[in-house]
């Protein structure tokens, strides 16, 4: 995806700073992106940024609020441990025991805080490595030595307990280089809306469906509606499409709409972003026209416009369903049916 941005807009996303305010400002809010949390059904803007789009890390934001890149890293480390946020840095934030900046999020910062209150590296060491495999709880006995090593250096009751849930911890390194992309691609979001939204759906939006998200925000909403009301018994395929649909929602209300599909200026598999208010999807974004059907009319096409449908049908080598499925969004309009209509005709 960040590739595709680079290739896009030309700017590359390694000189992106990682300092901007207006990219970090949707991890806390929405404001930047120029619509209400009512409006996109989130108090966040980072539908679609890696590690930070789900409903559950956006919920960590919206109980956190970060402000700083480094409050990111820390999420993240929260985000990927086991039993590391939720029943324990959680509630302890929750409960005003700790601030963000205090809970155990990465490894590393285990082994740096006990040697920071006078530990010597090794025994600090030890200490991380058991907690971060999660043996507290299937060692007990051994955990007992550590506990008490952590007393006689007057680490607080509460990091202690904190350490002993813990199932599975994250490496700092990691975290940085996860969080170092998404604001990457969030600075995208924030800067080159189109551009970001183009390369997404072009990249990660395998259950795009033309017919529920090119004809504006109602639709969108309606089908948002009847996946809700499914609740969990939605199928897969709705659920999937529930987190691209977030997108297109959020698309259209900031002011971005979709081009019609157009059989020779849509592209088989990539969405094209034509000015910085309009996109165009692909041919393979249409329900039941798959990749191989695109790419074929895609190649024919290169040798110049087709002569009627039996031409198209025969230099791309497709089938009668494809052509419907053309017929049905438009595409074929004025085309006559064979070469003979087109003499006589």
């Amino acid at each position: 995806m960040i590739r595709m941005l680079y290739d896009i807009t030309g700017i590359d996303p390694t000189k992106v700073p990682l300092d901007d305010k207006d990219t970090m400002s949707i991890f806390a809010s929405t404001e930047i992106l120029g619509v209400t949390p009512e409006q996109i059904h989130s108090e966040v803007g980072t539908y679609g940024i890696p590690e930070f789009g789900t409903k559950f890390v956006r919920g960590m934001l919206v109980d956190t609020k970060p402000t700083t890149f480094e409050e990111l890293l820390r999420i993240s480390g929260l985000s990927h441990g086991t039993d590391v946020w939720l029943n324990n840095a959680q509630t302890l934030i929750e409960e005003g025991t700790i601030k963000l900046q205090d809970a155990i999020c990465t490894r590393d910062d285990i082994m740096l805080y006990l040697i920071k209150q006078g530990m010597p590296p090794k025994p600090a060491f030890k200490i991380m490595e058991f907690v971060r495999k999660g043996k507290p709880s299937a060692d007990p006995e051994k955990w007992k030595e550590f506990e008490q090593t952590m007393r006689e250096y007057n680490i607080p009751e509460w990091y202690i307990g904190s350490c002993k849930k813990i199932k599975y911890m994250f490496p700092k390194a990691h975290a940085a280089a996860y969080v170092t992309n998404a604001f990457r691609i969030a600075w995208f979001k924030v800067h080159k809306p189109a551009a970001y939204y183009t390369a997404f759906f072009t990249i990660r939006a395998d259950e795009f469906d033309s017919d529920i998200m090119c004809y504006g925000v109602e639709k969108v909403k309606n089908k948002m509606k009847e996946i809700d009301l499914q609740g969990n018994s939605a199928t897969t395929k709705d659920k999937n499409m529930y987190a691209i649909l977030e997108l297109v929602l959020e698309m259209y209300e900031r002011g971005i709409t979709f081009l019609p599909i157009d059989l020779y200026k849509s592209h088989a598999t990539k969405f094209i972003m034509e000015s910085d208010t309009e996109i165009r999807p692909p041919l393979n974004s249409i329900p039941g026209l798959g990749t191989v059907a695109a790419e074929g009319i895609d190649e024919a096409k290169k040798d110049g416009k087709f002569m009627s449908i039996d031409d198209m049908r025969l230099r791309s080598k497709i089938g009668k369903s494809v052509i419907e499925l053309l017929e049905k969004v438009g595409c074929l309009k004025g085309m006559s049916q064979s070469n003979q209509m087109s003499l006589f005709g």
